[in-house]
C-alpha cells in the first residue's frame, strides 16, 4: 500500500481530471463529504464542487496553492473499492482532514486499485490544515492503519537486498532505492531512509564483502540472452520515455524508460530491466536485476545497449564463452553458430514468473497519468559527469 500527495495547484483541476475518469467509465465517485447543502442535491456538476472548494478557500488569500490531492493505491486488486474509501477516510483523520469537503474516486483503470482524494488545504475557520512533515506523517499514518512498522519493514528491505548477490556499491542502492528508500553514507555505514526518517543501516563492510564474493552466472545469462532472442519480434525491445503528468496537464516530464520487452521481462520471468539517462535524452546504459535468482548484472554482461533495445538485430550465439581477448560484454561466438540450432535448449530450465517470490518493490502506477512511476527510480547527479559503474 503507497500513498502520493500530488503537487498543490491554485485550482481545482484535481476535480475535473477526476469527474473526467468518471465519464469515461474509468472512475466511480464512492463519497461527497462535508460539502453543505450540496449532500441534499442530485445531478450535481463539477463546477459545483469546485465552487464550494473556492469558497471555502476564499477565506484564507495566503495560501498560493490551496487544493490537496492524494492518491492511495494497493497492490493489484488486493484492497476493494470499499476498502480503499475506508482507509481513505481514516487517513483523511489522521492527517487532520476529516472535516474538510473532499471527494473520493476509485479509479479502476490500471492494474492496481486506487483510489483519489481531492479537497482544500484551507479549514472552515481559514485556517491552513497543518502540512508540517507532510509526506513523512502521510506514510506514518498509512503504515499505523495498515498495522505496518516502518522500522521493521525496512529492516526486512535491507536483509532481503543482502540475499541479491551484486558487484558495485551502485547495484545494492538500487535494490533499496526501487523500494522507496534514500540512502546516504555516513561512519562507514549506508543509513536507510525514508522521507527524512532514519530507519536503519546497513556496514559498508558488508556490502563490500557481498561485491568481493560477486560471480557471474554464465548459464543464467544465457538463459536471459535466450529470452531476448525468443520474445523480441513479439513484444518491441525499442525503449520509450515514461512521463508523469499532473492533473490539468500542468506538467508533463520524464521519470524513467521501458520497453514492451522490458515488461514482459518482469511479469513473465522476474527480471526487472533498469535503464539509466538523463531527463529528455536516451538511455546511456541499463542495469539488469534478476529477482528470480537474485542477481543483479551490468547491462554490458548481457548485451550492448544498441543491441538489447535494437528490434533488427540479427541473433547470435547464446552460449557465452570467456575471451581474455574481449574487452566488450564477456561473450564470444564460438563457431559462430546460431541460436536457433545449437543452443535452443537453454530456454528448457528457464523459470516464468510464479515459482519464485518477486519482492514487494513499490507499486507503479504510471499508467495513471498523474501517480508518480516508482519501479526504477532515477537516480539524478547535476551538475557532475560520472561513469556509468552499475
Amino acid at each position: 500500500m503507497i500513498v502520493k500527495i500530488l503537487s498543490s495547484a491554485k485550482s481545482f483541476g484535481g476535480v475535473r481530471y477526476n469527474t473526467d475518469k468518471i465519464q469515461q467509465d474509468n472512475g466511480e465517485l464512492v463519497k461527497a463529504a462535508n460539502f453543505g447543502a450540496l449532500g441534499a442535491m442530485t445531478s450535481l456538476r463539477p463546477s459545483d464542487y469546485i465552487n464550494y472548494l473556492e469558497l471555502q478557500t476564499s477565506a484564507n488569500k495566503k495560501i498560493k496553492n490551496p487544493q490537496f490531492h492524494v492518491a492511495i493505491s494497493c497492490k493489484g486488486r488486493s484492497h476493494s473499492k470499499e476498502e480503499l474509501a475506508e482507509i481513505a477516510e481514516k487517513w483523511l483523520k489522521g492527517m487532520g482532514y476529516e472535516h474538510q469537503p473532499y471527494l473520493l474516486i476509485f479509479h479502476k483503470d490500471t492494474k492496481n486499485n486506487h483510489i483519489h482524494i481531492v479537497s482544500t488545504r484551507v479549514g472552515r475557520d481559514g485556517k491552513k490544515i497543518s502540512d508540517s512533515f507532510e509526506k513523512l506523517r502521510s506514510y506514518e499514518v498509512l503504515n499505523r492503519l495498515m498495522g505496518n512498522d516502518e522500522k521493521i519493514e525496512a529492516s526486512k528491505s535491507m536483509r532481503n537486498a543482502l540475499q541479491y548477490s551484486f558487484s558495485t556499491r551502485a547495484q545494492f542502492m538500487m535494490i533499496l532505492e526501487n523500494q522507496g528508500y534514500s540512502i546516504t553514507l555516513n561512519a562507514g555505514n549506508y543509513q536507510v531512509s525514508k522521507f527524512g526518517k532514519n530507519l536503519g543501516e546497513v556496514p559498508l563492510d558488508v556490502i563490500d564483502n557481498k561485491i568481493g564474493q560477486f560471480q557471474k552466472d554464465l548459464d543464467r545469462l544465457s538463459q536471459i540472452r535466450a529470452i531476448f532472442h525468443r520474445y523480441k519480434l513479439a513484444h518491441d525491445p525499442s525503449v520509450r520515455t515514461l512521463y508523469q503528468e499532473n492533473p490539468g496537464g500542468e506538467r508533463n516530464f520524464d521519470v524513467g524508460y521501458t520497453s514492451d520487452l522490458a515488461e514482459l521481462f518482469k511479469s513473465k520471468f522476474g527480471i526487472q530491466i533498469h535503464f539509466h539517462g538523463k531527463a529528455g535524452k536516451p538511455p546511456y546504459g541499463y542495469t539488469v536485476i534478476d529477482h528470480a535468482c537474485r542477481s543483479i548484472y551490468k547491462g554490458g554482461d548481457l548485451m550492448p545497449l544498441s543491441e538489447f533495445i535494437s528490434a533488427n538485430n540479427s541473433d547470435i550465439t547464446l552460449k557465452p564463452v570467456r575471451s581474455e581477448d574481449s574487452e566488450g560484454d564477456g561473450f564470444t561466438s564460438p563457431d559462430n553458430k546460431s541460436f536457433s540450432t545449437e543452443n535452443s535448449n537453454v530456454l528448457d530450465d528457464i523459470v516464468e514468473n510464479g515459482s519464485f517470490p518477486v519482492p514487494d518493490f513499490q507499486i507503479d502506477i504510471r499508467d495513471d497519468v498523474d501517480d508518480e512511476a516508482i519501479h526504477g527510480r532515477n537516480r539524478r547527479r547535476k551538475r557532475k559527469s560520472r561513469t556509468n559503474t552499475r
